[in-house]
């Protein structure tokens, strides 16, 4: 039995002794929304939710999760004072007083009262705090990219199984109504038998180099060292922590894996229905272009997209292509095809579909659109091109033992040393 349905049955137990004492003590008054009552939701029945590394976008997701009236958000925990107090307050004006705030995540994961956890950390951190989260026995909605190397991306997935957690990533387009309607008229012929199928990613490039060293703050305002958690040290600069991590490689991940953890993950489905991961892997000047072992090719590029929007996904085959992106918008090959054309008012940057199916699987205990098997499979592939793309030359990849072949150099880019104590 799982922690979590042991607390629900713990809460019901307790919300059942408390109704029945009530019956032989002085009436009293309850509210109804406390009952379930007045379309609200029975306090035993709500998921309890707890926040971890806030920023900008963390604030808008942790908006949606607030507008469901199944959740109660109790805890924060960021290394960043100014956060801290801002979720908080954020927080407390829609539930009152009462919501926990931490400086160091581990402090409250022992908590038995939290169902789950969203975590909107910088990318060095998804994987490493979701396994911790997972092995404290809380379920996970977890923003992208989910890891940062190929063997991050496979004990994220072996962690989520081995625990049974529900876990979900914030690639919301599986959700959004456009990105369904075009994977559709792959799985239904519409297209014809798939060729190719393109994703729309960034410059993969990085930098190696470091900030000039600023005078650290107090420890209680930014903790320094827990902000780099398992990446290599380096001397502080508020940079860092106002965003500007991007594009240095001890943080992030590269342009194909920055947008390739939505477009790439799409592009999967669409191609596979996450059943498989290409098998050759060949650089292009700002790109990459894999194979998969039937010949479908899955390009990866970042530019002479149509103008649909960011994260743009075009599925080709032997009969006609479609293109979408965020702005919900569509293009076809053909009028035939355009007569499949569909209004959809959601973006793709929207998480409000995406937090209704995790919360869905939290109570169902089914897997959510973007588990970590097939976001496991997309990162892998995104990590590979970006491995092929750093050695400029083409990669040869066995996706059973999940290694490249004939090339030591590339399998030992794999995996990148974590600093103690963030070992997984």
């Amino acid at each position: 039995m799982s922690q979590r349905v042991s607390r629900v049955n713990r809460r019901r137990f307790l919300g059942t002794a408390a109704k029945a004492s009530a019956v032989f003590a002085a009436p009293m008054f309850i509210p109804g929304a406390v009952l379930g009552k007045d379309g609200g939701v029975a306090a035993n029945e709500r998921i309890a939710l707890a926040g971890l590394g806030i920023g900008p976008r963390g604030t808008y997701v942790l908006g949606c999760f607030m507008e469901e009236p199944v959740v109660q958000f109790v805890a924060i925990a960021d290394v960043r004072q100014d956060r801290r107090e801002a979720t908080k307050q954020k927080a407390e004006a829609k539930y009152g007083p009462g919501v926990k705030t931490y400086r160091d995540f581990r402090e409250m994961l022992p908590r038995e009262d939290i169902d789950a956890v969203l975590i909107a950390t910088g990318d060095r951190w998804h994987t490493p705090a979701s396994v911790q989260v997972a092995r404290a026995g809380k379920d996970i909605y977890c923003e992208k990219p989910c890891s940062m190397t190929i063997a991050e991306s496979q004990s994220l997935a072996d962690t989520m199984r081995r625990y049974g957690r529900i876990y979900q990533a914030g690639t919301q387009r599986r959700s959004v109504a456009n990105f369904i309607f075009a994977k559709q008229l792959c799985d239904t012929g519409k297209l014809g038998k798939l060729t190719a199928v393109h994703a729309n990613t960034l410059h993969p490039g990085t930098a190696h180099d470091w900030l000039p060293a600023q005078p650290e703050p107090p420890k209680e305002e930014v903790d320094w060292d827990l902000w780099l958690g398992p990446t290599p040290w380096r001397p502080f600069n508020q940079q860092y922590v106002n965003g500007g991590w991007r594009g240095f490689f001890d943080f992030h991940g590269g342009g194909i894996l920055e947008w390739g953890a939505h477009t790439v993950d799409l592009c999967n489905w669409a191609g596979t229905n996450d059943e498989r991961m290409p098998t050759l892997y060949e650089p292009t000047p700002s790109g990459c272009i894999a194979t998969y072992d039937d010949g479908l090719k899955l390009v990866m590029r970042d530019q002479d997209w149509m103008g649909l929007g960011t994260c743009s996904v075009r599925y080709e085959g032997e009969d006609g292509w479609v293109e979408t992106g965020d702005t919900g918008r569509l293009e076809f090959s053909s009028g035939q095809l355009r007569g499949e054309q569909r209004q959809f008012q959601e973006e793709g940057t929207s998480a409000v579909s995406h937090v209704k199916n995790f919360l869905e699987s939290v109570k169902t205990r089914r897997p959510a659109h973007s588990n970590a098997e097939v976001v496991a499979r997309s990162h892998i592939i995104c990590h590979a091109a970006y491995i092929a793309w750093q050695l400029g030359r083409p990669l040869k990849f066995d996706p059973v033992s999940v290694e490249f072949i004939d090339d030591d150099e590339a399998n030992r880019m794999r995996s990148r040393p974590l600093r103690e104590p963030w070992t997984i």
